[in-house]
This record gives structure tokens, sequence and C-alpha cells, in this order.
């Protein structure tokens, strides 16, 4: 059943070694909420290119300085003292530490403060007032080639130019929770969509999202900290029922004029991948409809909004996800790439602005999980699997003649920031040896230099072995696994376990990255004397569209049969004690810790479940129906998967908690779910954080991991 991947042997190495290094130090509760900054990987503030240039910048201790690139010649450019001097000088007050910049040019930098946008050159030293938004003003986009400012105030949009500001939306402004909301995300930020805004290439046209939520249902969410409690309303779609209407519209910042793109169609079809042609005289959308499973790519005229054209169709039985935009390349104005999972695997396709496919770029089993650019004219970047789906490595792709190269040296998971002449790159990547580590590399993949050394922030605690491996689901499908061991393992003794499960889409738990992606809490778990246990089941992220859709209206189900296949391997381990046994997890993993606990009762002693959705009809439409289509035309998936329907089999101890203001999964899924353990009589336990959302953040997360642990301490 166990099979280990080629890297497990070199884990065992590290984290031997690391364990021979470390002291008597274990970690805290505050230390895994991480309240000790001393056990944050290393950051290197405000690096980024100069510009144009091969010339890279980065903070430290009040000052900028810049590098280049070939030689590494390293000069100070700026101090705080420098700063204040000038701002002084220009009547402005003075600031206790450098704002974070954006570098125009080698020569001019802009940066921001109290909303105010302000332009410096290095040369000069002159400061010179650009822009300005008000102090209320928010989603804020500016763009650097006319210096215009598109904001919103409540549910209206605005451009501001040279400190100006025109209101281009003009609906009522109490209607904000109720009616029409412009300038900002839809369909609940699914589908790539992370803003409402979208400046043409010149900066003299301005795309906007207007959102009509007018028939949504209005769902309460209450404000405890008036005297009287007062509800405050969210819009929330569940599944099945009416959703949101979303048109584009296109502002002209010289003409004073709104027009909208006439996307003819339902209207509650999805508008996404929003994206400027390079001339600025046409806008590509995809349009998908609700059902999920139908997109069009169509082009429309920025002019009049009138509809082009249609470049291609996407279909599937079960569900299309674009999430990306167009990727035009400016050598050649009229191609672009477009990244679709249609062949089973996320990858790059190369089309032309007539919707003629021109090649498949890159073809395999693993998946493009980020496209970085086009350089050198016949050169793209991307990010990629491809060595292995724990990894994510980057990789060049020669247009002209397909060859493919691997930049990053490396293994582990890397993120790029590429020059804007495409021959250097600064690599910044972690893996399961290595916390963080910033390194310069060549278009070759040569490393010219470390630019920050990666340090062991945990070098001095007790950690637990981990190791990484695969174990084989019951048709053979590869499921990846990781356990940490308990600190001062004894293999003649047994310890219990904890699962830690996610299990959704979009999410991947194991990692080759620094601590195989587990964090510190679970290693906090394990220096308690437990084994924590993870697998990322089918319908996880980064192992192809069949794997994910595995779970397509039917949520709830291989996901549990894929995790008991890890817990009966985990069984057949001596240390083990296969009857203590617990579940943690939150959101999906609410579920499926939830789902574990009612459907598994004989496995499971011990659960916590945060954020639980426990029936999906009343979950959101955009996420939950692309996977359980509706509860009209799929009745037998949502009764399968409706938790409500298997309390009475709980026989563990079970922990549900729940923000009482999460936006997301509505508080109404864990109060239906004590609801009826009460009706059925069963003794459950509930924790309930008030005003938090999906989640519980900043100081109140260290109340939330004791809560937990010490659920485990007493139950486990």
């Amino acid at each position: 059943m166990k099979k280990l991947i080629p890297f497990i042997f070199i884990l065992g190495i590290v984290f031997q070694g690391f364990t021979s290094l470390s002291q008597e130090k274990t970690l805290t509760l505050k230390d895994a909420s991480w309240m000790n900054r001393a056990l944050f990987p290393v950051r290197v503030a405000q690096l980024k290119w100069i510009g144009d240039s091969d010339d890279y910048a980065y903070a430290k201790e009040n000052a900028i300085y810049k590098v280049t690139a070939k030689k590494g010649t390293e000069t100070l450019l700026l101090d705080l003292d420098m700063l204040n001097a000038d701002f002084i000088r220009n009547e402005m007050d003075s600031v206790k530490r450098l704002p974070s910049l954006h570098f125009i040019s080698k020569e001019e930098f802009g940066f921001i403060m109290a909303n105010k946008y302000y332009y410096y050159n290095l040369s000069t030293n002159e400061i010179q007032l650009i822009n300005s938004v008000p102090d209320t003003a928010e989603n804020i986009d500016f763009n650097e080639k006319s210096d215009a400012i598109a904001y919103t105030l409540k549910n209206n949009l605005f451009v501001a130019v040279d400190g100006k500001s025109t209101q281009i939306t003009n609906d009522d402004p109490d209607s904000y929770r109720g009616g029409i909301v412009n300038g900002q995300t839809v369909s609940r930020s699914e589908f790539g969509i992370s803003k409402g805004t979208f400046w043409s290439p010149f900066g003299n046209k301005l795309a906007f999202y207007r959102k009509d939520e007018t028939s949504v249902a209005d769902y309460p969410l209450i404000n405890i900290n008036k005297r009287i409690a007062e509800v405050e309303s969210t819009k929330y779609p569940m599944a099945g029922m009416t959703s949101e209407q979303v048109s584009l519209g296109v502002y002209d910042v010289e003409n004073d004029k709104t027009i909208f793109l006439k996307t003819d169609g339902p209207k509650d079809q999805y508008l996404t991948a929003v994206t400027w042609g390079p001339e600025g005289n046409f806008i590509y959308i995809a349009l998908l409809n609700r059902d999920q499973n139908y997109m069009q790519l169509n082009q429309y005229n920025a002019v009049n909004g009138d509809f082009v054209k249609t470049l291609f169709e996407e279909k599937d039985p079960k569900y299309v996800e674009p999430e990306n935009p167009l990727y035009f390349n400016p050598e050649k104005p009229d191609e672009f790439i477009w990244i679709s999972e249609r062949d089973g695997f996320n990858h790059l396709y190369l089309y032309n602005t007539n919707g003629d496919l021109i090649k498949q770029l890159t073809d395999g089993d693993w998946v493009v999980t980020e496209f970085l650019g086009f350089f050198e004219k016949e050169k793209i970047y991307f990010k990629s699997t491809k060595e292995s789906p724990l990894q994510q490595n980057i990789y060049s792709l020669n247009l002209k003649d397909s060859k493919l190269v691997r930049i990053s040296p490396e293994h582990g998971t890397h993120t790029a920031r590429i020059s804007k002449s495409g021959k250097f790159i600064i690599d910044i990547f972690s893996n399961t040896e290595t916390s963080r580590q910033y390194s310069l590399l060549n278009n070759k993949g040569k490393t010219i230099r470390i630019i920050k050394e990666n340090k062991l922030p945990l070098k001095d605690y007790k950690m637990g072995e981990m190791l990484m491996f695969d174990i084989k689901a019951d048709d053979g499908t590869k499921l990846y696994s990781r356990l940490i061991y308990p600190i001062d393992f004894d293999k003649s003794k047994k310890y219990p376990v904890i699962v830690y499960v996610y299990g959704g889409p979009h999410a991947q738990l194991i990692t080759d990255s620094w601590l195989g992606g587990a964090g510190l809490f679970l290693n906090y778990l394990a220096s308690q004397g437990y084994f924590v246990f993870t697998l990322d089941n089918r319908g996880s992220a980064n192992r192809g569209r069949d794997f994910e859709q595995a779970i397509f209206r039917n949520c709830g189900s291989i996901e549990v049969e894929d995790q008991m296949v890890g817990v009966d391997y985990l069984k057949t381990l001596p240390y083990i004690d296969s009857t203590r046994i617990g579940v943690d997890g939150w959101s999906y993993g609410g579920f499926m810790t939830t789902s574990l606990m009612v459907k598994q009762p004989e496995t499971f002693k011990v659960g916590v479940a945060g954020g639980p959705v426990i029936d999906w009809k009343y979950y959101e439409i955009m996420y939950g129906e692309r996977y359980m289509d509706t509860p009209e035309s799929n009745p037998e998936g949502y009764e399968k998967s409706n938790l409500l329907n298997y309390v009475d089999q709980l026989q563990g101890k079970l922990l549900l908690i729940h923000g009482t203001n999460d936006p997301t999964v509505v508080w109404q899924h864990s109060l239906l779910f004590l609801q009826k353990a009460i009706q059925n009589g069963k003794q459950m336990d509930y924790m309930v954080y008030p005003g938090h959302g999906h989640g519980v953040r900043g100081k109140d997360r260290l109340h939330l991991n004791t809560k937990i642990a010490n659920y485990f301490k007493e139950n486990l």
C-alpha cells in the first residue's frame, strides 16, 4: 500500500539532522499561533526590479539599496533621513518609516501616503503630488500611464485625475448592501476574479463591473456591539436561488462618457477573464453559463460596446473554470496565450485574435500553475508541477523551437520576479530543508548570487521527524500524504494520531515547501505527543481535471473513501493506537471532519470542525453549483452529502466552531447541526467566536488554537 516518493530519503536526512541540532526548546501555543516573529521565515522587504533596468532594489533598516544584477554592486539610493528632509523641504509631514516604493524608471519612483500619490526624482530630489483620493476611498486602482486613479465610495465608482474626482456611477448609496454595486469584485471572487476595475493599456479608459444584487436574498449578520443588536444584512445567493446579474461598463476618461458592453445572454451568466486588447480598442471576456459547463471567449468593441465575435468555445460535461485573463504577446499583438484544462491538465495554448489555435505550447500529465510573462521576444516564463505534483518550478519556453528549460535549480516551491529584459530572475523558494531563500538567477538557471541566505528559524526547537509519501487509492491513484512524528518518538510505545484535513478543490496541503506545508500548529500538536497525518484526497488541487472532478455532484463521498485509505495505512503501523484517532479541519475541512465523524463513527474518537458546510443547499451559488449542480437538478447528491442525515450516527466527541458573522459558510450550518443533535439526543460541544468571519484571525487565533489543543488533550 505504501510507496515512498523519490525524495523521502532526503526528508529523512533533513529532519534527523534537524533533530540533532535541536536544543531543549519546544513550541508553545503562542509560537504555533505565529505570535513569535523570530520563527517567521526570513523576508527581504521591497525586493523589486528598478523600472526596465537589470538593477534591483531592496529595503534594510529604513534605507533603500540598489544592486546591479550582473556585478552585484550595491549603492544606497535613499534612506529615511534623506526622504524626511525632502518632505520637510516640500512642506510635508515627516514619516517614521519608508513608504512602499514603485519604481517607474531608474531615476523615479512613486509612493502613496494618506491616499495621496507622489513621484520622487532621485536625481533632483524633487517630490511631485500626482493625484489624491478621499480618505474613505476603497478598491483603489492606480494607472501609471495616465496617473489616474479609480476608486469606490460605498457602491459607486469614481475616477480621480490631477486630484479632481469624477463620479462615474450614480446609484443610490443607501442601496450599498442591497442593490447595485459598481467597481468591485463579482461572483463572490470565484473564477480568478479579484477586483472590479480594469484600466486600458494607455489609461484613457476604464472597464468596470456593475453588479445588480437587487433580487438576491438578504442574509442577516448580527452586530452585537450595538446596545440593541443590529442586523447588518449581506447578499448571499444560495445554490438554486436567484443569483446576481453582472455587466461590464467602460468609462472614457477624456470624454467623460460611459457605455456598457452588449453581453447578451442569460442575466445570471458569469463574466470573467476580462482583458483589454493591446491597442485599447477591444475588450475580451469569457462568458460562462450558470451551469458552468459552457464558455465563450468573446471580443467586444470598447468604443460602442458592440459584440464583435466569438473566438472559441469550451465545453465540459461537468464544468469549465476559466480563471486567467488573456496574455498578449507584446511582439505580436494579434497573438495571446490562453490557459485551459481542456486536455485534462492546465496548459498553455497560443491563439490569434481571429480565434485560430496556433499551437498548444505545453502538454503532459502536469499542470501550469502560473503564467509569468513574455520576455526576450520569443520566450515565455511560467511555473508548473512538471517535476512533481508537490513542487512548483520555474520554466522558460522558446516559442520558435518549443525548447523547454527548467530555470529554478533547487527542488521545492518557487515564485519568480523577472527583470524586464528577461535576463535575470529573482527566485524566492522554500523546500523541506529550506525555510525561505532569495536567489538571483540568470535565464539559464545558473545561480549568480544568494540575495538572502535562509535561516532555519526552528533549529533550536525539538521537532518531530516528518515523512512525505504516497498511498494508493482503491483505483490505484496516488494520494500524497504527510506524517509528522511526535518529538522523542519511541517505537515501542503507542501514540494517538490527529488527521488534519481540507480535502476540497483549489487547495493542496502536501507540498515540497518549508515544513512540508504543515505550519507551526500541526507541529505543536506533534510536540504534545500526537502523530499528525494529512492526505490530499481526490478533489484537491494541482493533480489535473479528472482528479479534481472526482467529487462532482457528490461532495463528501470519494474524499471520505480516500481519507479512510490513509487511516487504514495508519492502523498498520505498530506504534499507532487505532482506538485514539482524531480529526480536525476548517471550511471544506470542517465539512470533511464532520463527515468522517458521522460516516465513520467507529474509527474517529474526537473531531474538531471549524466553519463547516453541513448542507450544501445553504452554500453559495458560484462554488456550490460548480461542484454539486443545483438542489433541483441533483437532489440525490444533495441528500447524500447532507450531514444532517447522519447526526444519529455520531458516537465520538465532536466540537463545532463557527464565527457568528461568517459571510462564506454562514452560521446557520452549525446551528442546524446542533439543532439536529439535540433532537436526536446526541451530546456534542460547540464554540462560537462573536464577530469573526470565516476563520478566527488576529490575537483571538491563540484562543482558537488553545481551544483545539485542549479539546484533543481532554478527549483523545
